[in-house]
């Protein structure tokens, strides 16, 4: 392959198209080649209908990875009673979000390799393969190992289908298709576990798997025809398994510790220092090997400049908050307003729903301003400020379903902001990479947030007491006088306080790049 040198990498890249020149001229020069200018010559504009036949599909695509997430936790204890094992019920959701949340990172970077078509289609090819196994497993190791399958392709859902719109609609457009998956991902998490109770308990558990075939044949029905006609911006190099085997490898050990510290094992046993002392020399060693590599799995250079490495710290420290508060917030409702499990439920919707009201609030934004990132540094810092009124004061149940919509709105702003101006960051040719490590670090952060949530409230409470929603397994919330949690759950507000604080610091030193895309009048010509 015939590679450019410096002086002729300006003459030619001069002579193709200006959209094409742009792309080139992002690449680092050791990696663009005659080659590859062909590649990244687009086809056919796609029409309004085309686009919009591809979003829903790629939204129902994300719904399937949504819902399962969620549709297991009711029916845990139908197939517990029925496999006679009760001990093991967690691992049928810690196998799913340990494999999804390591190959995040793995079917990103294969995207910008292979191309996003082979990619979907292996997504959802080892979705359904695991959600048939689910549905037919004949005892609890192999429901496990068959949720670890289906979390495999679960977990490449959200990096392909996010690179797949960055391919089909400008910077300047994506921010409010963002804002449709955010709402799509917020349905998800809540039918969940309506729908998994009702399956559960008026026909049968495996239905929760069964669901994802006709699902996924829609969306493959609806997308493939499709495909074809969308841009093609991936490049064929050599794969770095080596690399992405270290990473991933990373990731479960440190996931293990995070699911494990405090429950099953104490924090400081000898079991968990050991598991972060292995989760540390595998990171280290997947730096390591990363500086050495000739096309390396992630490239860390990728990961820094004035954009990634501050979107992807606010992205994290936004959904680790959201999350964070969605696991705990049931325990606080409980022992505080004295709600039933099922009213706790409904009052986790003004946060989840109403994130979705500011992500659209953003993405609309985005499409219309040039500074595109001030509506997410406002919201930001008003998330922070609502959490310090939650934190410092006390209030009915409406009045602080009321503050929490607030807070939900401020940080729904960030997410669009911070997905698109990352993509925007990178040429072409590395928008998957760049997704996956976003999924893969917003995973993380979330796990890393449910699990100090958890750390602090114990501490707070001074007692060892069942937090995270293990109270509901055992029956009923622990005795623990009503103040005493309103003072401890201060301490959690407080820590989402600081997150949101973090989250605008670094929207405001991110840097704030030009997004290529038709202007507002642009949009409205094209519509008539």
């Amino acid at each position: 392959m015939n590679k450019f040198d410096r002086q002729s990498s300006s003459a030619d890249i001069q002579a193709l198209p200006d959209d094409i020149a742009e792309e080139l001229s992002r690449l680092p020069s050791e990696v663009i080649s005659v080659d590859d200018a062909p590649s990244l010559a687009p086809p056919a504009p796609l029409g309004q209908d085309e686009v919009r036949t591809i979003v829903i599909s790629l939204m129902l695509t994300m719904f399937l990875a949504a819902l399962d997430q969620t549709i297991v936790a009711t029916a845990l204890p139908t197939i517990g009673r029925q496999f006679q094992d009760v001990s093991n019920l967690s691992w049928v959701i810690t196998a799913y979000l340990l494999a999804s949340t390591a190959v995040a990172p793995v079917f990103g970077t294969l995207s910008d390799i292979y191309g996003r078509k082979a990619m979907i289609i292996t997504s959802l090819s080892l979705f359904v393969t695991g959600s048939i196994l689910c549905a037919i497993a004949p005892n609890m190791p192999m429901l496990i190992l068959a949720r670890g399958l289906q979390g495999l392709g679960g977990g490449g859902i959200m990096p392909v289908v996010q690179t797949v719109i960055s391919d089909v609609v400008s910077p300047r457009e994506r921010g409010q298709y963002q804002a449709y998956f955010s709402s799509v991902w917020m349905v998800g998490g809540i039918l969940g576990p309506v729908i998994g109770g009702v399956f559960a308990e008026h026909l049968h558990w495996s239905m929760i798997f069964w669901i994802n075939l006709p699902l996924t044949a829609a969306a493959l029905a609806l997308l493939l025809p499709k495909m074809k006609k969308i841009p093609v911006f991936h490049r064929k190099r050599k794969v770095d398994w080596l690399g992405g085997v270290l990473l991933m490898a990373s990731a479960v050990v440190f996931m293990l510790v995070l699911t494990w510290g405090g429950t099953r094992y104490p924090w400081l046993s000898p079991t968990v220092l050991a598991m972060v002392g292995g989760a540390v020399a595998l990171a280290v060693t997947f730096i390591w090997h990363a500086r050495r590599a000739d096309e390396p799995f992630l490239p860390l250079p990728l990961l820094g400049g004035s954009v990634v490495p501050f979107g992807l710290t606010a992205g994290g420290c936004a959904l680790g908050a959201i999350t964070g508060l969605t696991v705990q917030l049931p325990l606080y409702y409980e022992s505080v307003y004295h709600l039933s499990a099922s009213e706790a439920g409904l009052a986790l919707i003004p946060l989840a729903a109403v994130s979705t009201c500011g992500a659209a609030i953003a993405g609309r934004t985005m499409a219309r301003a040039k500074h595109y990132k001030r509506v997410a540094i406002v919201g930001t810092s008003w998330a922070a400020l609502c959490g310090v009124g939650l934190t410092v004061t006390t209030l009915p149940l409406w009045g602080l379903l009321t503050l929490m919509a607030a807070f939900a709105l401020g940080l729904g702003t960030t997410f669009p902001v911070c997905v698109v101006s990352i993509q925007n960051s990178v040429s072409r040719p590395q928008v998957g990479t760049i997704t996956g490590a976003l999924n893969f670090f917003r995973s993380l952060m979330s796990s890393f947030t449910v699990a100090a949530f958890a750390a602090i409230l114990l501490i707070a409470l001074g007692a060892d007491v069942p937090l995270a929603g293990e109270h509901h397994v055992a029956g009923g919330i622990p005795a623990i006088p009503t103040e005493d949690m309103r003072h401890a759950f201060r301490y959690v507000f407080g820590a989402a306080t600081a997150l949101m604080t973090g989250a605008a610091l670094c929207l405001i030193m991110m840097e704030e790049r030009p997004l290529a895309g038709p202007t507002v009048t642009q949009q409205v010509e094209m519509a008539e």
